[in-house]
């Protein structure tokens, strides 16, 4: 009843109260009408606790677990986490690069020498010379990512590069300079055939298709890069990689091996000729191939061995400005094979052809043979308390022009290095050298070669 009583006043409320006029009837009325309520109440009341008291034990009866039903899929999805958000071409976007900082020394040698004799000056690295001091080898940053299912590209600046003519033929450093840019378009699902079209490298030569960050010796070999200074033009190439080599490559590169790139074990192209970032002369193209395959020797071993050659017709700089008016015949064909280090490894590239070359005695640009290689050793240690390190000996000649430089000036380089490349860290890559240095300076102003003894040292930072 004490239940009823909040229900029985709320009730009372919605009763007009007895006016003063109100009849004995009008009265007996309004009662009846309260009490038909008071009956309706405790019948539901009666009926609640009906419902909710237990009934008489029945037979015992065998209890099935019944699994609870689930939810429909989209339910379940829908509750768990909210609709997946499309992903967008700039989310796959990456951004990497690497920055070399160096320091060249020559210990004893032809640091000097009177007008029209050769000092001691090497082809790929400024800072061997008279006067140097640290300088920025290469300072890269890579922009590169997917467009879609099929299609990729590649973005590569050097902000490292020098000029000169600046200031009364002062030479400046830091200057801004593209070296990549291509995209490539992948032509089946698993991406082992593609297109690439743009500035990107020549495959000639394994060690000219290798990155820089990569590389143990400081420079590339005379010989090898003299087909391609700087390794880039710009064009269309084919690249192809079975689904058996690309496996082999990832596991050494999860070894942490130093490979020649992402670049197919077949390549065909076809480029201007001219070289990096330089105008096209002729209607010529450098057409060039390329093929390498690694094979697994056991004891879980991987030798390496290819080949390249190319044709192409290309117009040096001359003395007296511009380009020469004649193209010379410029061709090679070139083999290479490598050992990776486990722990102990080997390396070698060597080619044969002919190309420009400055002739003294005819004081002109003329075609003549070339020949020259490399020949390494290298260690590697996996684990010390220094971290990973690397030693490597290197013994390189060559024979022939370098037609990258003004009137294409003969070389005629006999060198050995030994060095250690140290990583203490993933990020940090640190290089000693010790470099014998017989040379002809790429100028056909000056004659002789010169000798000399360098040491060198680099640091590497790879973000």
């Amino acid at each position: 009843m004490k239940q009823l009583f909040p229900a029985i006043l709320a009730t009372s409320f919605l009763v007009a109260p007895p006016a003063a006029g109100q009849t004995v009837q009008e009265l007996q009325r309004q009662i009846d009408e309260l009490k038909a309520v008071i009956a309706e109440m405790k019948a539901a009341q009666a009926a609640n606790a009906a419902a909710t008291t237990p009934s008489a034990p029945a037979a015992p009866v065998p209890q099935v677990a019944v699994a609870p039903k689930p939810a429909p899929p989209s339910t379940q999805l829908a509750a768990a986490s909210p609709p997946a958000k499309r992903e967008k071409w700039y989310d796959r976007i990456r951004l990497r690069g690497y920055s070399q900082l160096r320091l060249n020394e020559i210990i004893s040698g032809d640091r000097t020498a009177p007008a029209g004799i050769a000092r001691l000056r090497s082809v790929h690295d400024s800072g061997i010379g008279d006067d140097t001091g640290f300088t920025f080898r290469r300072i890269r940053l890579i922009l590169q990512g997917d467009l879609g299912e099929r299609v990729s590209f590649y973005l590569q600046p050097d902000f490292a590069t020098a000029v000169t003519s600046q200031s009364v033929g002062e030479r400046r450093e830091g200057f801004l300079q593209l070296r990549d840019a291509y995209f490539d378009a992948f032509l089946d699902p698993d991406k082992r055939f593609r297109l690439r079209f743009g500035q990107s490298k020549v495959p000639f030569g394994w060690e000219n298709m290798q990155s820089s960050s990569n590389r143990i010796p400081l420079d590339r070999s005379d010989a090898i890069n003299s087909g391609v200074p700087s390794e880039r033009d710009i064009g269309v190439v084919a690249y192809y990689t079975p689904t058996h080599v690309d496996d082999i490559w990832e596991r050494l590169t999860e070894d942490g091996q130093k490979l020649f790139g992402n670049y197919g074990a077949f390549g065909v192209g076809v480029y201007n000729g001219q070289g990096i970032n330089r105008e096209e002369a002729n209607d010529a193209v450098m057409a060039v191939a390329l093929a390498t395959w690694p094979f697994e020797i056991g004891g879980g071993r991987v030798l390496e061995v290819g080949g390249s050659a190319y044709t192409n017709r290309v117009q040096p700089e001359v003395r007296t400005g511009g380009v020469g008016a004649e193209p010379f015949t410029d061709e090679r064909i070139g083999l290479h094979a490598i050992l990776y280090p486990a722990p102990l490894g080997f390396q070698a590239e060597w080619n044969w052809g002919r190309g420009p070359e400055y002739d003294r005695t005819l004081r002109a640009i003329t075609t003549k043979p070339l020949h020259g290689g490399y020949v390494q050793a290298m260690a590697r240690v996996k684990a010390s308390p220094v971290g990973p390190f690397m030693p490597y000996a290197r013994w390189q000649t060559y024979r022939g022009g370098w037609k990258a430089a003004v009137n294409a000036p003969r070389l005629e380089t006999d060198e050995i290095e030994l060095g250690i490349e140290f990583q203490p860290v993933p990020a940090l890559e640190w290089t000693i050298a010790y470099a014998r240095m017989d040379r002809a300076e790429a100028d056909e102003r000056r004659m002789g070669r010169a000798e000399g003894d360098v040491f060198r040292t680099q640091l590497q930072l790879n973000y």
